[in-house]
C-alpha cells in the first residue's frame, strides 16, 4: 500500500498529570477526506493543534509524506503542504473577498507584505485569486468587503485563502459551524468537489455532513481513537453509541 499522506503514530500530549491526547494513531490518504468526530473535550483541538505545529507532542511521531514533521514549526508545515482553516473565520474584515486570497497567493510566492499596495494590482496575484475564489463558489462576490459578507461566504472565503496556499493537506476545522441550512448545503458540496484532489481531515459536529461527505471516520474520545472506518461501521459499533451518541447499554 501507499504511504500515507498523513501518518500520526502513538502520539501523546500531556499537560502535567492530564493525558490530552492518549497514543492517538490515524492516518489520511492522498485524496481522501477523513473525519474525525467526538464529544465536546475529546480533544480533537489539541490534536489539530499538534498537527499544525502549534503544540509539540510529549511522544509519538506525525509524518506528511513520510518526512517526520513533529519538530517542525508551522511556517515549515506550512511550505510542506499542511493547511487549515478555522471555527472562527480569520480574515481582514477592511479589505475585500479578492485582497483576502491574493494576499494567500502572494504569501505561498514568499513576496514581502511591504510590497503588497503593488501586490494589489498584481495580475500574477489576483488572477488566481479569482480562479481559487470562483473555487469556493465566490467569484461573484470578489470585490464585497469581508465585512459585508455573511456568515457562510465567510466561511467560503476562508476555504478560498486555505487553497491559495495549495495545501496537499487541508485541515478543517468544523466549517458547518454557524452556518445555516442553505450555507451548509453549499459547503457541503464544496467540499465533496474537492474530494479526491487534496487530502482533508475534517473534525466536525454535524453528523449529517460527516456521513455525507467522509470516505473514512475516527472517532475520538477522552484522546483516543476508539473506533475507525466507513459510516456504516461507525454507525454500527456499540462503542461508538455508548461513548459518543449517548446511548444506554447496546
Amino acid at each position: 500500500m501507499a504511504e500515507p499522506l498523513l501518518a500520526v503514530e502513538g502520539l501523546v500530549k500531556r499537560f502535567g498529570g492530564l493525558v490530552a491526547t492518549d497514543h492517538l494513531s490515524l492516518d489520511v490518504r492522498e485524496g481522501e477526506l477523513h473525519a474525525l468526530i467526538g464529544p465536546n473535550g475529546a480533544g480533537k483541538t489539541t490534536f489539530i493543534a499538534q498537527l499544525m505545529g502549534e503544540l509539540r507532542p510529549s511522544e509519538g511521531a506525525i509524518r506528511l509524506s513520510g518526512v517526520e514533521i513533529g519538530r517542525l514549526g508551522t511556517a515549515a508545515r506550512v511550505r510542506m503542504g499542511l493547511g487549515r482553516t478555522f471555527q472562527i473565520v480569520q480574515l481582514l474584515p477592511d479589505e475585500t473577498a479578492l485582497d483576502n486570497v491574493a494576499l494567500a497567493v502572494q504569501v505561498r510566492h514568499g513576496h514581502s507584505f511591504r510590497f503588497w499596495r503593488a501586490a494589489r494590482r498584481d495580475a500574477s496575484l489576483r488572477d488566481p485569486a479569482r480562479d481559487y475564489l470562483a473555487m469556493a463558489g465566490l467569484a461573484a462576490r470578489a470585490d464585497v468587503p469581508v465585512s459585508a459578507l455573511s456568515h457562510g461566504e465567510q466561511k467560503q472565503l476562508e476555504l478560498a485563502v486555505a487553497l491559495a496556499g495549495e495545501p496537499r493537506l487541508l485541515l478543517l476545522d468544523e466549517p458547518m459551524a454557524g452556518l445555516g441550512p442553505s450555507e451548509s448545503r453549499q459547503m457541503q458540496d464544496l467540499l465533496a468537489g474537492l474530494k479526491g484532489r487534496i487530502g482533508m481531515l475534517l473534525v466536525e459536529h454535524d453528523m449529517e455532513t460527516v456521513f455525507a461527505l467522509a470516505d473514512r471516520i475516527s472517532v475520538l474520545v477522552h484522546g483516543r481513537v476508539i473506533a475507525s472506518g466507513d459510516a456504516a461501521a461507525i454507525q454500527a459499533s456499540p462503542e461508538v453509541r455508548v461513548a459518543y451518541l449517548g446511548e444506554g447499554d447496546v
